[in-house]
């Protein structure tokens, strides 16, 4: 072969080889500038808690990237391309959806908003979810709240050495159900009648209506307002009721 074609051949090869690589090169940045595919990470650990399919999230994620594309109302066939069904099982798995209502086509207005567009909307979705989560956290915080009154008819019964009457137990639900006390508030008071030395209902709730009536909260600050009230009494003078004599009685001499 001439020395002039091989170093024809070798040329040209080269040169495709560099386009190739700054083809590639290309390609790579454009994908390094894309958008980061963002979902909420609750999702991907609950949907199968809400009733989606591995099939039906799939789609959902596919429809939320072809909305960040700009194809707010992809056809089954587009969505298809995405993925390993085909364009029949999309139609199908789209019509679940909005049966169930995970997502709903909504009109929306463009620009001056004299144009109107369809879109597919995943806020159906979201609504869910988050009813979902706000029941789940509500569930969690009634189980917490069993325990902690659980604790705290424990704690009366440790502090008295006996159990409680029904009547007892009646006048700590009322102070939680009736008075809003928190049951650290309360326990926080039976801890006061134990250093008073006064460990009686009545007087608790006398040191809990006092509370209430002084702004008192928080422990913090029950403690202090115990320490207050303590201080004063040690201080207050002990005063001596000195009965006075009768004006006709002889106190020398012990007669009128």
């Amino acid at each position: 072969m001439p020395t002039t074609v091989l170093f024809l051949i070798c040329g040209t090869v080269s040169f495709l080889k560099e386009r190739g690589h700054l083809m590639n090169k290309h390609k790579a940045i454009a994908w390094m500038q894309e958008k980061p595919f963002v979902f909420p990470a609750s999702l991907f650990k609950n949907y199968k808690l809400l009733g989606l399919s591995d099939m039906q999230f799939l789609v959902i994620l596919q429809l939320h990237q072809l909305r960040e594309e700009g194809h707010s109302l992809p056809t089954p066939g587009q969505i298809s391309q995405r993925m390993s069904v085909n364009e029949y099982e999309c139609s199908k798995l789209l019509h679940e959806l909005l049966s169930a209502r995970f997502i709903e086509i909504k009109e929306v207005a463009v620009e001056t908003g004299q144009v109107i567009e369809e879109e597919i909307s995943l806020e159906p979705l979201f609504e869910k979810f988050y009813e979902f989560t706000s029941e789940e956290s509500m569930e969690e915080d009634q189980e917490t709240i069993k325990k902690i009154e659980g604790t705290l008819f424990e704690t009366f019964e440790n502090e008295f050495a006996r159990p409680l009457t029904p009547m007892e137990m009646e006048m700590i639900s009322m102070w939680l159900d009736e008075d809003l006390h928190e049951p650290t508030l309360i326990e926080a008071a039976l801890k006061e009648s134990v250093i008073s030395s006064k460990l009686n209902f009545r007087y608790i709730d006398r040191i809990l209506h006092d509370w209430k009536k002084s702004g008192v909260k928080s422990v913090e600050q029950a403690k202090k307002h115990g320490e207050e009230v303590r201080k004063h009494h040690t201080a207050a003078p002990l005063q001596l009721k000195v009965s006075k004599p009768h004006p006709g009685y002889n106190w020398l001499e012990g007669r009128s």
